[in-house]
């Protein structure tokens, strides 16, 4: 039976959340149609784009993705700090660059004199946009509306181009932040369609491997060029998704609690294991990040190559999982077990 929304994310609780969407057809609609012959591969881009502008505007961050030929996938994070930083005008102006706006607020910006009353119907609509902005359903629609009008009208045709309402999993930790950020990253090594982090097309994990290459070559040429009385300054690592803070973690930094180097270490040793289908102990220089993050070993490699399977519409220790429940009035998730199982102590 379908969950309503409301009852699936609550932001108090986690900001995190894992999303998937499908075509209708989905054996070309991003990929190769087998009848045809034609591609329709750049479609995978225009999501790339479309996620990236929508961040910009939305308090929705990026924290991974994957656009596969027949779905996609996203973990985004509810920046509500953000959303809070906003001023009234402001928070029109990025509901502007989404919708057209109303007459009321279109006198409020030409500065024209208006009614105690008009200001009243003018704030509650603002409020109500300033929600929207936060909202990951919001986000959802705005991007899917947008990519099935251009499919559409490259096909000539009207229809769905989505299969139906996005699927959405609560990551109520670091835990199965990183565990739901890699198995994501890794879906088109565990489809076949490559072998490589490198060349894992229209993935976050790509993005964050040309940026750091892009840094580290700005950093070697700074290096070269200077003096021996100037000071070599700390290069900028900062792309348009959500940052690892790693050493550096402060509680006023925005970003994913976990270190990028560490991350690349594991998602490396992960994607190799994966491809080849070893199975066998956890080498010793992956241990310790699994038990950091208080994984049982013997289930890590299942939990990342199964994640949407296994862990329903919730990823969490048992306890967190039935505190979630609680607030949303749910007595039972998919996937306990196996929660259970992943974690070392639950």
């Amino acid at each position: 039976m379908t969950v309503a929304r409301e009852r699936l994310i609550d932001i108090t609780t986690t900001p995190y959340y894992h999303v998937i969407n499908r075509c209708v057809r989905r054996a070309f609609l991003c990929g190769k149609d087998p009848y045809t012959g034609k591609s329709y591969k750049h479609r995978r881009q225009w999501i790339v784009d479309k996620i990236t502008i929508l961040s910009d505007i939305f308090a929705i961050d990026i924290c991974a993705y994957a656009v596969m030929s027949n779905h996609y996938h996203l973990v985004l994070h509810v920046n509500e700090a953000e959303a809070l930083s906003w001023d009234f005008n402001e928070i029109i102006e990025r509901w502007y660059q989404l919708f057209n706006g109303n007459g009321l607020v279109d006198k409020y910006l030409a500065g024209e004199v208006l009614s105690q009353g008009e200001m009243t119907s003018i704030t509650d609509c603002v409020n109500e946009w300033h929600k929207r902005l936060q909202d990951i359903s919001w986000y959802m629609r705005c991007l899917n509306e947008d990519i099935a009008r251009e499919a559409n009208s490259e096909e000539g045709c009207k229809g769905r181009f989505w299969e139906g309402r996005f699927k959405s999993q609560a990551l109520l930790d670091e835990t199965a932040l990183l565990t739901c950020m890699m198995y994501v990253d890794l879906n088109p090594i565990r489809a076949g369609m490559t072998n490589t982090l490198e060349t894992s097309d229209f993935t976050s994990i790509q993005e964050r491997i040309v940026a750091v290459s892009k840094t580290l070559k700005q950093a070697q040429q700074k290096i070269k060029k200077k003096t021996p009385t100037q000071k070599a300054k700390k290069p900028s690592t900062h792309t348009t998704l959500y940052p690892f803070l790693g050493a550096e973690r402060q509680e006023d930094m925005p970003g994913i609690p976990y270190s990028l180097v560490d991350y690349f270490q594991l998602i490396d040793w992960t994607g190799r294991a994966l491809r080849e289908d070893k199975k066998g102990a956890i080498p010793a220089h992956i241990q310790p990040l699994l038990q950091t993050l208080n994984i049982n070993e013997n289930e890590w490699l299942h939990g990342v190559k199964d994640f949407g399977q296994r862990f329903g519409s919730a990823m969490g220790t048992v306890t967190a999982i039935k505190q979630y429940g609680k607030k949303l009035k749910r007595s039972w998730f998919q996937g306990m077990a196996a929660n259970r199982r992943f974690y070392q102590t639950a």
